[in-house]
């Protein structure tokens, strides 16, 4: 093991070289060296056509994290699990300057895994009839994971195809293929003079491990940022990354490059456990806060609240034993859950937090006070062996047959590549899954007054459309599946029922919140045709009125 700068470490990286980042959002990102690699590159034009793999977004949707791989020349080839975080490869794939490829979260962290160990990839049916799906002679929207048509030309010209379907034992398959990782970018707190590291100030540990392993069974270098060299580490159980995998530790001298998270230079609450039972935070000091937790409304209540106090009501009613909960609009309903008085379930989240109060924003992937922390590969073992009971993710884009969009939008200068994360492992293995978002975009305003709702100011934009785009939820493959499915919105509900006189089920109104118009304010907001239940009910009226908060 070799102690280098963080410039130092950044000369190591070779041109053609395949490099795979740790992180999760906004922590645990080598940022002092992605940030020297970066300025390296700018400099001296090296190292060039770089293909970098990563399974969760890393970044600020701005300038850190793998945003720093986002110069012309410098990367040839993305593949990353989510992308919205990092707008400059976003920018770069769809100016067609680098192949882009969107893979499942989860799949990326197990072929990890399955390099570490020498094996010959992964098979799994993760990402079967969605996007990621090879097979596009059975629909145009299966396209092996490229987001753009520098990939699909890269495929089509015979490239490295990064997922294959298999038939295997009479039924349908994904293989994702091994492939050499030249370089791991890992972060650590501390390192000793062995290379051992530990994580005992990092939001949790995600992947670190399997990508160590995954670079040293390729003959690959692991280079680790930590934020301080110790003589030896104080608990066993703090390494995670053994030194035999170690070959360059890099200290960071900045501390804004070794943030907990990006959005918090450090909180306590991501590394105090759960206190038991008997605890509560009005029995101790107060707790810190937790990024991007909600607060009781004061005064009406707007559609984002509204549809987060819906999918409580959700959690209530079919009272799981575990819950995911996604980025962005559903990570606030474990917080209002628990302000409603509500309990008897234990959240999880894809970076390896059990239990606790997960955050949001850019400490996304943090919990506070967990039960547990594991790793990632292992969160996503669990998951995909059925142990979600209900997953409560979010919407931007449905149509009639119930599919969703999370992944890509739009066209030419208008689009953009969310990535679908950790989406496609849960959706296709939670034993039930709630979508919510609202049902118009792009200006909406709603008023509350007595227990019923008005559109105040409609949205420009209708997300029930005709039909998806990109396919990250395929709604006929979960019904296959036997996936109970529930598509919830500030106004409307929405299941998926038999079409009447029997055939495929169709996207089906179910509940309307009360003061609206069906045809006006539902139907006419779809560009897609919608049922309508005969038993249509009303949407609780309890959720329209501010101040209520204890409801059940």
């Amino acid at each position: 093991m070799k102690t280098l700068s963080v410039a130092e470490a950044a000369t190591l990286i070779q041109p053609g070289w395949t490099v795979a980042c740790a992180g999760f959002v906004g922590a645990g990102h080598a940022e002092a060296v992605t940030r020297a690699l970066e300025a390296r590159f700018v400099a001296t034009g090296e190292p060039r056509d770089l293909t970098l793999v990563y399974s969760a977004g890393q970044g600020d949707r701005a300038t850190r994290g793998v945003n720093h791989f986002g110069t012309p020349g410098m990367t040839r080839a993305v593949v990353g699990g989510h992308w919205r975080s990092a707008t400059r490869l976003i920018d770069l794939a769809l100016a067609e300057q680098c192949e882009g490829y969107n893979l499942p979260q989860g799949v990326i962290s197990h072929v990890y895994r399955a390099i570490g160990g020498g094996k010959p990839g992964l098979l799994t049916r993760i990402g079967l009839n969605t996007f990621v799906d090879p097979r596009t002679e059975l629909d145009p929207r299966y396209v092996g994971g490229a987001v753009n048509q520098r990939a699909l030309d890269a495929l089509k010209a015979g490239g490295f195809r990064w997922v294959e379907h298999e038939r295997f034992r009479g039924e349908d398959w994904l293989f994702y293929p091994r492939f050499p990782i030249h370089c791991a970018l890992i972060r650590a707190t501390a390192a000793d003079p062995r290379g051992n590291l530990s994580t005992h100030e990092e939001a949790f540990h995600h992947e670190l491990l399997a990508i160590a392993q995954a670079a040293r069974a390729s003959g690959g270098i692991v280079i680790a940022q930590v934020r301080e060299l110790v003589d030896h580490h104080q608990i066993l159980a703090d390494i995670r990354v053994p030194g035999i995998l170690v070959d360059v530790v890099a200290v960071c001298e900045d501390p804004d490059d070794h943030q907990m998270t990006f959005g918090e230079a450090f909180n306590p609450a991501y590394l105090t456990s759960w206190r038991g039972a008997r605890f509560t935070p009005e029995a101790s000091a107060p707790p810190p806060p937790v990024a991007g937790a909600p607060v009781p409304a004061a005064g009406g209540l707007d559609a984002r609240t509204i549809v987060q106090r819906r999918a409580v009501l959700e959690l209530a009613k079919r009272q799981p034993r575990v819950v995911n909960l996604g980025v962005g609009m559903p990570a606030a309903v474990g917080d209002l859950a628990h302000q409603a008085g509500l309990g008897g379930f234990t959240l999880t989240v894809e970076a390896g937090p059990v239990g606790g109060i997960p955050a949001d924003g850019l400490s996304f992937g943090a919990s506070a006070y967990p039960e547990a922390v594991v790793d990632q590969p292992a969160q996503f073992d669990f998951y995909e062996g059925g142990g979600i009971d209900l997953a409560i993710l979010g919407l931007a884009e449905l149509d009639g047959a119930g599919n969703v969009n999370v992944s890509k939008f739009g066209e030419g200068e208008h689009a953009l590549i969310a990535g679908v994360g950790g989406f496609i492992n849960i959706t296709q293995s939670a034993r039930a899954v709630v979508f919510m978002g609202t049902l118009t975009a792009g200006g909406l305003k709603v008023a509350t007054q007595g227990g019923q709702l008005r559109i105040a100011q409609e949205g420009r934009l209708k997300k029930v459309v005709p039909g998806v785009a990109h396919l990250s939820f395929n709604g006929r493959y979960a019904t296959e599946l036997g996936t109970d499915v529930l598509y919830i919105t500030e106004r409307a509900v929405f299941a998926m029922r038999p079409a009447a006189g029997g055939g495929a089920p169709v996207l089906t109104l179910i509940e309307v919140a009360p003061g609206i118009d069906v045809q006006r304010d539902v139907l006419a907001q779809c560009d897609a045709p919608v049922a309508v239940a005969d038993d249509l009910a009303l949407m609780d009226a309890r959720l329209f009125d501010p101040s209520t908060l204890w409801y059940r």
